[in-house]
C-alpha cells in the first residue's frame, strides 16, 4: 500500500464511526489522473483508498477520518454518508470489466476494513445505491456476485416476495432493503436493477420485488 495524503478530509461528525463502505469507479482515463484529482484541494473530493487496475492500492485518508466521496444521498434512512463510511475508488471508466488484480486487491482491503470496524457484508454498497439517479458507479460491469460469494457483499438469498406487483409494494420493499433516497419510481427501479440485475429492462415485474426481498430482512 502506498500512502499519499489528500488535503480533502476532516473529522467525522458527531463522533460517528464507519458503518458502511461505498464503492466507486473513477471514470477517468488513468489512475494517475484520478489520484491527482483526489489529492487536489481545489476539487474538494477525496476517498480513503484508490485501487489501480494492476492492483496497486493508495491510501489518501485515514479510516477514522471523513473523506469527501459520497456527496448527497442516503442509505437505510440515514444521511451524511461521508461521516458513516469508508470510500474506495476503483480505477475504471465504467465501460470495461474490472481487472483480476484489482478485484483481488479490493477483496483483501474489504476483509481488513470489515474486521477493523465490524462492518457487515450488507453494508458494502455502491455509490449508485445511496444516490439513485445521481450516480451510476461502480456500474453494471462490477462483479457484485463475486464479492457476495466471499461474504464481502449482500448474499442475495432467495425468499418469498409479495404476490402483488405494484409501485407501492416495490417502493416499500426497496426501502426495507436500504434504498431510502426520495426518488421517482423509475429511478429507484433502475438503481435496484443496476445493483442486482443490470441485464434487466422493461416495466416493473415480480422478479424486481424478489431482488428487494432478498436483502430487506438485513435492515429490519
Amino acid at each position: 500500500m502506498i500512502i499519499q495524503r489528500s488535503p480533502n478530509q476532516g473529522p467525522r461528525r458527531d463522533g460517528l464511526r464507519p458503518s458502511l463502505v461505498v464503492l466507486h469507479y473513477t471514470a477517468m482515463q488513468s489512475a494517475d489522473a484520478a489520484l491527482t484529482r483526489l489529492c487536489d484541494p481545489d476539487t474538494e473530493v477525496s476517498a480513503h483508498y484508490l485501487i489501480c487496475g494492476q492492483g496497486r492500492v493508495y491510501q489518501m485518508v485515514d479510516e477514522d477520518q471523513r473523506a469527501w466521496h459520497a456527496g448527497q444521498g442516503e442509505w437505510a434512512g440515514v444521511n451524511d454518508i461521508n461521516s458513516r463510511s469508508i470510500g474506495i475508488e476503483l480505477d475504471n471508466r465504467g465501460t470495461h470489466p474490472f481487472s483480476e488484480p484489482q478485484m483481488r486487491a479490493l477483496e483483501d482491503l474489504l476483509r481488513g476494513i470489515m474486521a477493523r470496524w465490524g462492518i457487515a457484508a450488507e453494508a458494502i454498497i455502491g455509490h449508485s445505491d445511496m444516490a439513485p439517479g445521481r450516480k451510476a458507479d461502480p456500474g453494471p460491469r462490477f462483479d457484485w456476485a463475486r464479492l457476495a460469494r466471499q461474504g464481502l457483499a449482500s448474499t442475495g438469498k432467495d425468499g418469498a416476495s409479495p404476490k402483488e406487483v405494484s409501485a407501492a409494494s416495490f417502493i416499500e420493499a426497496a426501502r426495507q432493503a436500504g434504498f431510502t433516497a426520495d426518488v421517482a419510481l423509475d429511478t429507484l427501479l433502475a438503481a435496484v436493477r443496476l445493483r442486482f440485475a443490470p441485464w434487466r429492462s422493461g416495466p416493473l415485474c415480480q422478479d424486481d420485488l424478489k431482488l428487494c426481498h432478498r436483502i430487506s430482512s438485513k435492515w429490519e
